[in-house]
């Protein structure tokens, strides 16, 4: 349910408007330099406040609860925790009759029985990514010297991504985008043929973002349109290096040594202030429904450093299945 990884596990909990959120993290290696410095930078990434974003603007300050001592992991399970302070629950107080259109507010309802806490989304809001970008400090230092880097290339179908922004908030609606995301350094070997494939297991710790709709990798559908002499990658040599890269750095489920390269498609925000229709779950009626509080007109734009830290702890579980991550943590200790 909330919990994925086989050796290199987090459990991501809390409400959007609840005390906290936060993760779990459980099969990080003792020794392993941690501090609260350490995520300033991924956190400040997914940090809302510019344009397009959120107005709403938490300390997002990591609390290290349990698993570090002396600024080094334990071996023990890692609780980082993240205080709600700036909420404004009034603004949700409908929805729980008035489904919003494209969200969660009607299926969570409907599985939960009513229980659910719909404050901001409750469980299934982007604020629980939080615990995902923090993981992802944590499996980042893990696989080092492997490198993670995220980009958003496209918003609102267009290159021109501030442009975009401007014409979806000056008519009061959202866009979505796509990110693509590049590994390097990536050891020869990782994954299993078939269900433990690199794309089966990237794909689904990837859709645990929201507002993922869609992934491919390498040449992705391009593919399709390709002959096979094209999409052929041509070795080079036996590291395992070829001149182009349409597998996306993985063949038969197995990394290849090559950088792991796939987008990910980004659904537009569902909140948005733009009049929609809903129905009415006490009437059983049709009505028009205007969304307020606080929302992203594009949430890609905060999605980068997520994707990064999925990709990392994916990373970090495959890398423990096969041995490689005591080298590492070494290593680091030692600097």
């Amino acid at each position: 349910m909330n919990t994925i990884g086989s050796l290199f596990k987090i459990s991501i909990y809390g409400e959007s408007h609840g005390k906290q959120v936060g993760v779990l993290i459980d099969g990080c290696p003792a020794g392993l330099p941690i501090s609260e410095e350490d995520f300033t930078d991924d956190l400040l990434r997914r940090k809302s406040g510019a344009k397009g974003t959120t107005p709403r603007i938490e300390d997002d300050k990591p609390i290290l609860e349990s698993g570090v001592f002396n600024g080094l992991s334990t071996g023990a399970p890692i609780l980082i925790s993240f205080l709600n302070k700036n909420v404004k629950s009034q603004d949700y107080k409908d929805l729980f009759t008035f489904p919003r259109p494209g969200h969660a507010d009607f299926t969570a309802k409907m599985k939960f029985g009513g229980f659910n806490d719909f404050r901001g989304g409750g469980h299934f809001s982007g604020r629980l990514t939080l615990g995902l970008v923090a993981a992802g400090v944590i499996a980042k230092k893990m696989i080092h010297p492997v490198s993670i880097h995220a980009n958003l290339i496209e918003a609102g179908g267009k290159s021109d991504v501030n442009k975009a922004i401007d014409h979806a908030l000056k008519n009061e609606d959202s866009i979505g985008g796509i990110v693509e995301c590049i590994a390097e350094n990536i050891w020869v070997g990782l994954g299993e043929p078939f269900f433990n494939s690199v794309e089966s297991l990237l794909s689904h710790m990837v859709f645990s973002i929201p507002a993922i709709k869609g992934i491919e990798f390498g040449s992705g559908f391009k593919a399709s349109k390709m002959f096979g002499s094209e999409h052929n990658d041509q070795l080079i040599d036996v590291s395992g290096k070829t001149i182009t890269n349409f597998a996306g750095g993985i063949n038969g489920g197995i990394t290849n040594g090559n950088p792991i390269i796939f987008r990910v498609a980004v659904k537009p925000t569902s909140s948005i202030s733009k009049e929609q229709k809903t129905v009415n779950l006490k009437t059983g009626k049709q009505q028009e429904l205007k969304v307020v509080g606080r929302h992203d007109a594009c949430i890609a734009l905060r999605v980068p450093v997520v994707l990064e830290a999925v990709t990392a702890i994916v990373l970090s579980d495959l890398m423990l299945m096969e041995q490689k991550i005591p080298r590492v943590i070494s290593e680091n200790s030692a600097r």
